[in-house]
């Protein structure tokens, strides 16, 4: 929900409009790197973030850029108002003058409009993250520029307000970013190519016109670099020779590991089918202790993809071409134990500490089997069984929907004023 406060965050003052800097100004308004572009991109990304916290934090910085594109487009405005009657004025931006009154439009400087193409948006947090502390960076340089651009003493104090906003988001988005505790590199879920990744291609070889050199510094060289000279004239092997010019590695493993891999996938997924066959047995009785309609139905849904998991294992074992049979988990034997005894418990508590305490329960389980099919999913793809990894991805995406849909019902459970009624 929007509210409009009729005052602006920053009170703006133009003592000498200049029709030409305001042309300038409204790089920041209708711009690749301007307010609107961070507004949307920020909210957007808001919208789609299933983090709570994460999104709390997109969401009150999308809105603040909301707030500062009504600042930049009041200094525009002011600095393009001589547009609307003066002649000479209007001969400098005929756009503005003629087709847009003297007043601002979501155009760029150039006259450009604006599009959603100026967003970065790809539903990987981490990854959004990283655009926006860059999309701040790119804005800081944008409003340092206007400032040295600008003689007028009122518009550059409203201008080194906003800048300073800036950095204050790359601080917060980048704390953020720190703070779900990933490695720097570690984008995605799928792991990279071991030694290709350490590897660097020394793709412009030979001395330049200019007398340009092959650079050689911490980007290139030292742990854990490799150096590739002129990889177009490599042929790209699977294990070079000992001695050998280092060459393009294609594998991350050699195939001689690939008998023991296949062991060790047959046994987690052994694993996974006698924990997802326990687990068909106790989640109707999940169900029945539910208190919240909300919780039932969440129970009801995750005991259908259950079924569907057990015969996508089961079609996993028919692709090796052996048995499916399942190898006792003691995990989940003790983690349903516990679940059990929750639910005792939980026939002497109230609706929402039942609930809550079974949430509880049911996590610990969905956090178990995400590591379970997370493992065996990259041992499938080490070995490049695409058919068997497109399996397990479809059941460890269900497993991470199901977690988060529980911690939802579960803040919602937490404050809620009153306690929510029984299903009858």
């Amino acid at each position: 929900m929007y509210h409009h406060v009729k005052k602006l965050m920053y009170t703006v003052r133009v003592d000498e409009p200049d029709p030409r800097f305001g042309n300038m100004l409204l790089e920041q308004f209708g711009g690749a790197n301007g307010e609107l572009a961070a507004a949307m991109q920020y909210s957007i990304q808001g919208l789609n973030c299933d983090d709570p916290d994460r999104k709390d934090l997109l969401m009150d910085i999308g809105t603040e850029e909301l707030s500062h594109l009504e600042v930049v487009g009041t200094l525009a405005r002011l600095h393009l108002k001589p547009l609307k009657f003066d002649r000479e004025a209007a001969e400098a931006d005929p756009l503005i003058a003629i087709a847009g009154g003297g007043g601002v439009n979501l155009f760029n400087s150039q006259g450009n409009a604006w599009t959603a193409d100026y967003l970065k948006i790809t539903g990987e947090l981490d990854v959004d993250l990283r655009s926006n502390i860059a999309a701040e960076a790119r804005a800081k340089i944008v409003y340092e520029r206007l400032i040295n651009f600008c003689d007028d003493a009122g518009t550059k104090d409203a201008l080194q307000f906003l800048m300073t906003r800036e950095i204050t988001h790359m601080r917060a988005f980048a704390a953020a970013l720190d703070s779900m505790g990933k490695p720097r590199f570690s984008i995605g879920r799928i792991a990279p190519t071991e030694k290709l990744v350490d590897q660097y291609f020394n793709d412009s070889t030979g001395q330049g016109d200019h007398g340009e050199i092959d650079a050689r510094g911490p980007w290139n060289q030292g742990e854990p670099w490799e150096l590739v000279e002129a990889p177009a004239f490599q042929e790209v092997r699977l294990a070079p020779d000992e001695g050998e010019t280092p060459g393009i590695h294609a594998e991350s493993s050699d195939n001689a590991d690939s008998e023991a891999l296949l062991e060790v996938l047959l046994e987690e997924l052994q694993d996974l089918l006698h924990a997802e066959k326990q687990l068909l047995k106790a989640l109707p009785k999940m169900v029945k202790a539910a208190r919240t309609q909300t919780l039932q139905l969440l129970f009801e849904k995750h005991l259908l993809e259950t079924q569907e998991q057990v015969e996508r294992l089961n079609e996993c074992f028919r692709i090796l071409e052996v048995p499916p049979r399942a190898k006792p988990c003691k995990g989940m034997m003790g983690l349903l134990e516990e679940g059990e005894e929750i639910i005792k418990k939980g026939e002497k508590k109230d609706d929402v500490p039942s609930d809550l305490s079974l949430i509880g329960a049911a996590q610990k389980v969905e956090h178990y089997e995400m590591s379970g099919y997370l493992s065996a999913r990259n041992l499938a793809q080490q070995l490049h069984m695409s058919a068997i990894v497109q399996l397990l991805s479809v059941s460890l995406a269900e497993e991470q929907n199901a977690d988060q849909l529980l911690d939802q019902v579960s803040r919602t459970l937490m404050s809620a004023p009153t306690m929510p009624a029984p299903v009858v």
